[in-house]
């Protein structure tokens, strides 16, 4: 596939997501500046960040430290705010700290302290959002909606660390408009105490429309903007 090919595959990803954002919004009586969309990058890559960045995507999104650390290296030039979504141990905060804008994985105590401890020796500051089970899946990650305001309350407290808000994935045996009704709700209870943790990250592929609807602010896009995956290769 030539360059030039892959830029029209590309763009014709953009424009159909861009549309559903668009109808999801008229539904919802939301203006779509209201919504960040972040590409989601993970195994694709570091040219399809280029041409996303020239179709004028700002945000991209990644959850593997060793493929988004490279990535981001090699697109520094490009000015991107870059996203780290997945999982995160511990032991990866040095690293994360020192390329990712916003980690949306927050869900413990311990994660908070290596990060904001990490993203001070790295002179930066780390938007956090507070990853939010919505199920009981251990594999998924996210602290219990009861635990939310402790950690909300540390990572606002934290030096290098700034509370961006709530992130959450909707369960495999659910509705997801049934689950992102209770993200609205841990979201709400958190701006109450938190007044600017004012971020929703809420939505992929096959269910944007839902989280537009339940008051979703960011969208983690991957498969509809850049086709199905592929092993990713440095």
């Amino acid at each position: 596939m030539t360059n030039r090919t892959r830029q029209d595959e590309i763009a014709a990803g953009l424009a159909e997501v861009e549309a559903r954002i668009a109808e999801a919004c008229r539904t919802a009586g939301r203006a779509r500046e209201e919504l960040t969309l972040v590409a989601v990058t993970k195994t694709y890559p570091a040219s399809d960040v280029r041409l996303l960045a020239g179709l004028g995507v700002r945000d991209v999104g990644e959850n593997r430290d060793q493929e988004a650390s490279a990535k981001a290296r090699e697109c520094a030039d490009l000015g991107l705010t870059w996203h780290f979504i997945g999982q995160l141990q511990t032991n990866k905060a040095r690293s994360v700290a020192r390329y990712a804008d916003v980690v949306h994985s927050v869900d413990r105590l311990r994660l908070v302290a290596a990060l904001g401890r990490e993203a001070v020796e790295a002179g930066r500051e780390v938007t956090c959002l507070i990853q939010v089970a919505l199920d009981d899946d251990p594999t998924r990650g996210g602290a219990r909606p009861g635990d939310v305001p402790a950690l909300a309350d540390a990572v606002a407290a934290a030096e290098g660390l700034r509370l961006g808000g709530v992130m959450a994935v909707a369960p495999r045996e659910e509705e997801p408009g049934r689950a992102f009704a209770r993200l609205r709700e841990v979201a709400r209870a958190l701006r109450e105490d938190h007044p600017d943790a004012g971020v929703v990250s809420a939505g992929m592929s096959g269910d944007l429309s839902e989280a537009v609807a339940n008051g979703a602010t960011h969208l983690r896009v991957g498969t509809a903007l850049l086709g199905r995956r592929k092993p990713f290769v440095r």
